[in-house]
């Protein structure tokens, strides 16, 4: 039954009916290993929380941010005769003394196999972040000197070091000497220019962007600190004036570097011979943030994206799409999909929300996330229509590593169209309007930015 309805049978009795609706907190009883939270609903009269009143949007939605005692913390919801107790547990410090892990040095030389596909070769022991120097593939060899907090340290060349993870390779007693290169061959087809190293084992490798792409193959033999070095001056060439893709990778103990080209435009249709891959973000069982009025960040992504795809067919793209309906699609399938599809651009559609630790009502507008530096002027150019055309506000581009971002060959950015848990936000990421002005400035910024 229907609020409309539902109001009009309380009132046809002479009764008044009032609707309060949270949706965060999910449940009572509920731990938080924090110092605030914050409450996320809809309210259709005056609501208080704890007696103090609750500013309620005229969409119905609210967001109130509370502070947390250790112990267990009371609050009473009261929207006209409607009242809810909740009950928010915030456990104890600990105590206990922190030790931070040491760094043990090994008296030799550990040798090691990788034995987890894209496995993170990092800069740092921390399994977090944008500390990533490259994705390994199974069967790289790699010598460490030492480990920490469950990470060996690898010996890349004579000078450098990076952390993988323990879980991630194994032990082996096969001495490693460093690699050869027996030959190297480059050519090119309709959409990359490939390269090809043919060395006579896998070794650790680094792709770098800057005025040129550069590869460095690390532990080599015969060449300056034991490091190869390859430089590829892709703004000198008329095809890749801006990187716009590229990837490296094993096939046996070749390595092969593909860049791609930048697209053939036309002036009347400005992304034909792009392809542009959409995903919408979660789906399925995957239900992504719940905003203020209860709205599912998969149904809300999914509309933005249909609409996205027909502004960009109309402008010439050839547009793919992760998922079309309801459907849960994994991480990796998604990256698969991105990839085997031989996407230009990858567009990942999301709806913002906060840890218990940020205030919603603080919070609001748009931001772009980005991995590689060759996708943050894309990113830039996308929020800036965005805030123009949509009136939301920014909230700045920004580096993070999201498996989409960091693992497509494409030029690959995150939007986070919006607030859900902001009450304002999520009354204009609900209305068809305001998606449809999400897919045209999209589109837009697609579009200034390839010229």
């Amino acid at each position: 039954m229907n609020k409309f309805l539902s109001l009009f049978l309380c009132l046809a009795v002479g009764q008044i009916c009032y609707a309060l609706d949270v949706v965060y907190p999910k449940k009572n009883n509920v731990t938080v290993n924090s110092p605030t939270t914050f409450f996320i609903g809809s309210s259709e009269n005056n609501l208080t929380i704890n007696g103090e009143k609750v500013d309620v949007h005229t969409s119905g939605g609210f967001a109130y941010f509370v502070n947390l005692e250790e112990g267990t913390n009371d609050f009473e919801l009261k929207s006209g005769d409607k009242i809810l107790k909740y009950h928010i547990i915030r456990p104890k410090k600990n105590v206990g003394k922190y030790k931070a892990p040491e760094f043990i040095e090994y008296k030799t030389m550990e040798n090691l196999e990788v034995t987890s596909e894209n496995s993170p070769l990092r800069s740092s022991p921390v399994d977090a972040g944008i500390n990533r120097i490259a994705h390994l593939q199974t069967g790289v060899l790699l010598t460490a000197d030492g480990e920490k907090a469950g990470f060996y340290r690898i010996k890349l060349g004579q000078e450098r070091f990076g952390w993988i993870s323990k879980s991630n390779v194994k032990k082996i007693t096969t001495e490693i000497e460093t690699a050869k290169l027996i030959n190297y061959q480059h050519t090119e087809d309709k959409t990359h220019f490939i390269h090809i190293f043919q060395l006579d084992k896998k070794v650790p490798f680094e792709i770098t962007e800057g005025e040129k792409l550069t590869l460095k193959l690390f532990n080599m033999k015969d060449c300056d600190k034991n490091t190869y070095i390859f430089e590829f001056p892709y703004k000198q060439n008329s095809e890749t004036p801006k990187l716009t893709g590229y990837s490296g990778y094993y096939i046996g103990d070749n390595f092969i570097l593909k860049i791609r080209k930048y697209p053939k435009l036309n002036k009347f249709r400005p992304l034909h011979n792009v392809t542009i891959a959409i995903d919408p973000g979660h789906g399925g069982k995957e239900k992504g943030a719940i905003g203020c009025l209860g709205d599912n960040e998969k149904d809300i992504v999914l509309e933005i994206s249909k609409y996205l795809k027909k502004e960009l067919k109309h402008l010439g793209a050839h547009v793919v799409m992760t998922r079309k309906d309801d459907t849960y699609v994994g991480l990796r399938d998604r990256v698969d999909f991105v990839n085997s599809h031989n996407a230009n651009i990858l567009i990942s559609i999301h709806g913002n929300a906060l840890p218990d630790t940020m205030n919603p009502l603080e919070h609001q507008g748009t931001s772009v996330f980005y991995y590689y530096e060759q996708a943050k002027p894309l990113a830039a150019n996308i929020l800036i229509q965005m805030n123009e055309q949509l009136g939301t506000k920014n909230d700045k581009v920004r580096q993070e590593s999201f498996a989409l971002v960091r693992n497509t060959d494409a030029l690959s950015v995150l939007i986070e169209t919006a607030y859900l848990i902001n009450p304002e936000d999520n009354a204009n990421l609900i209305n068809p309007e305001f998606q449809k002005k999400c897919a045209k400035a999209i589109a837009d910024g697609i579009i200034n930015y390839l010229k």
